[in-house]
């Protein structure tokens, strides 16, 4: 197995979209994303213009994985893994790699949006790693969960 990572470029966002209908929670279909605004073309120009930075994961060339966050506030919009590839660590090291760009971009806080139901894969995971509730709920439902990093 050939694990890489690499930041995420233009190109990646169709498979991105792909790759995001098979999640195993939280999956969404390109028709889903595309109601909420969120296009290949919308995706690619979110990427090259800087606006989306992203890491991805690869095994021998093949995405399984990558991890998103808006660079204007700091929210982490999403982290999907196929479900083939959960429990490796690979989410954790892609939510990790786009924190760490963040923090060399100054911010102190990230947030993102959660599922608030403790039977949800992503409701353990994000405490685990240090996210904890700040009690508000995001437009889509989900309990916003905030990290703060050391300055």
């Amino acid at each position: 197995m050939n694990l890489r990572y690499r930041l995420a470029v233009p190109s990646d966002a169709a498979t991105c979209i792909a790759l995001r209908g098979r999640t195993r929670e939280n999956a969404f279909s390109a028709e889903q994303l595309a109601a909420l605004g969120i296009t290949e073309e919308s995706w690619a120009d979110g990427i090259a213009q800087g606006a989306l930075p992203g890491h991805v994961a690869e095994v021998d060339a093949r995405m399984i994985g990558y991890c998103f966050g808006d660079r204007d506030s700091g929210e982490i919009i999403v982290l999907a893994l196929l479900p083939d590839w959960e429990g490796k660590g690979i989410g954790r090291a892609l939510l990790a790699r786009v924190v760490e760009d963040f923090r060399g971009r100054g911010f102190r806080r990230l947030f993102l949006g959660c599922a608030a139901d403790p039977a949800v894969r992503s409701h353990g995971f994000y405490r685990h790693l240090g996210w904890t509730p700040t009690g508000e709920i995001d437009a889509l439902g989900d309990e916003v969960l905030a990290l703060h990093l050391p300055g």
